[in-house]
């Protein structure tokens, strides 16, 4: 079961005057703050702590049944699935919702979501309509009983129906339940930014960037937070305790067994084609680098970037309200931002990428699990000793100048 020794933090909230990227975040600095987002996160354990797993539902907008949204994916490495990827890669477009959950769940996730289509759309037992459902996971078999089969798709009905534009819950929750990351106990994070722009008649206006993601992978010694090599400092001090250091040595030999991954979704408001859309899912690996993900051999990573800037009518052969006709070419009237700008775009993709993982490792609590399988949550009153002699020290170093 979860416990926490001291209240968990996100990172700002730690160690306040901490610089993280250039832009500014949103209101509630996470993947809601871009309009139309709604998430939903659903944590599953048992009485006795073997079962701890989850299911995280991300819907691009309300009606994504009928309007698609523009997507596109990049795989740093393909250890791991997500299933609809051939379908947007070949069009663009993503129509359904995005679940996030444990490696044996996506069937019944892929099936909750064909569930609550058919409740909903469909008539007198016929499918006249077209859904690939799009569902990512991560492995949680050290903290998680998987033989136990216990995400159900009644759990993704639930969140589909109760997916809301609050702020995401961060830390243990969702998909990211049993998850492990950087040496330490992983999860779920999500971080925002707003960047300049212009409207499509030259008017000022701001966009949003945004990430959400299951974090499970990585060591303890590659773990940096704004450039300080924090995990190298924490396994050095560890290495004074006996039983530290056979927390860190029992979590590495896990690695070696089956090292984990990172699901990143990135959600703008920003008009951008599906190639513009690979292009920024691209510069979530760079968010992810600077932590110090490298993309292990063994490792899922994959990452899917949408925008809501345009409405895509699907569902419209044979449909009773936009009934078109396949053999008619019918141009669609949308937006897409000028590629010679999009570069704070980019920069915002991969910094949101940063602080969502930073904030996985904040929020995240200590969890003994399956098998009595224990991880530590990161130590936040070392890494806010750690960072605030970083910040004292660019404070001096911009002081002579």
């Amino acid at each position: 079961m979860s416990s926490s020794p001291s209240a968990r933090v996100r990172l700002r909230d730690l160690v306040p005057g901490l610089k993280v990227g250039t832009w500014p975040t949103g209101a509630k600095n996470g993947i809601t703050d871009v309009s139309g987002v709604l998430v939903h996160t659903e944590s599953i354990h048992s009485d006795d702590g073997s079962v701890n797993t989850g299911v995280t539902t991300i819907l691009p907008r309300k009606d994504w049944f009928n309007n698609a949204c523009y997507a596109g994916i990049f795989r740093y490495n393909g250890s791991g699935e997500m299933t609809g990827s051939h379908w947007i890669e070949e069009t663009g477009l993503l129509h359904s919702p995005i679940v996030l959950t444990n490696s044996f769940a996506v069937g019944n996730c892929y099936n909750g979501i064909y569930q609550y289509a058919i409740e909903h759309y469909s008539t007198g037992g016929t499918v006249d309509w077209f859904l690939t459902p799009v569902v990512g996971e991560t492995f949680d078999g050290f903290l998680n009983d998987l033989t136990k089969f216990v995400v159900t798709p009644q759990h993704v009905i639930n969140g589909i129906n109760a997916a809301s534009a609050d702020p995401v819950p961060e830390g243990n929750t969702g998909g990211g339940t049993g998850m492990l990351c950087q040496g330490h106990k992983g999860g779920t994070g999500t971080s925002s930014r707003v960047v300049p722009g212009l409207d499509g008649q030259g008017n000022e206006k701001s966009y949003t960037v945004a990430a959400l993601v299951q974090a499970n992978y990585g060591r303890i010694h590659h773990l940096h937070i704004t450039g300080v090599p924090v995990g190298r400092i924490l396994a050095a001090e560890a290495q004074k305790s006996k039983e530290a250091a056979k927390a860190q040595a029992d979590y590495d030999a896990a690695k070696d067994k089956r090292d984990g991954s990172i699901i990143i979704i990135l959600a703008t408001d920003a008009p951008l084609s599906p190639i513009q859309l690979q292009r920024l899912s691209k510069r979530a690996a760079g968010g992810l680098s600077r932590v110090g993900g490298y993309g292990h051999n063994s490792s899922g990573d994959i990452f899917l970037a949408f925008s809501t800037a345009n409405k895509i009518p699907v569902q419209t052969v044979g449909s009773e309200h936009r009934d078109v006709d396949p053999f008619k070419a019918n141009p669609l009237a949308t937006q897409t931002v000028d590629d010679s700008t999009i570069n704070a775009l980019l920069e915002a993709a991969a910094d949101s990428t940063e602080e969502a993982i930073y904030n996985v490792l904040c929020m995240a609590e200590s969890m003994t699990g399956h098998k009595g399988f224990h991880i530590d949550a990161l130590p936040l009153d070392k890494v806010k000793n750690i960072l605030e002699k970083h910040v004292e020290l660019e404070k001096a170093i911009k002081a002579d100048f």
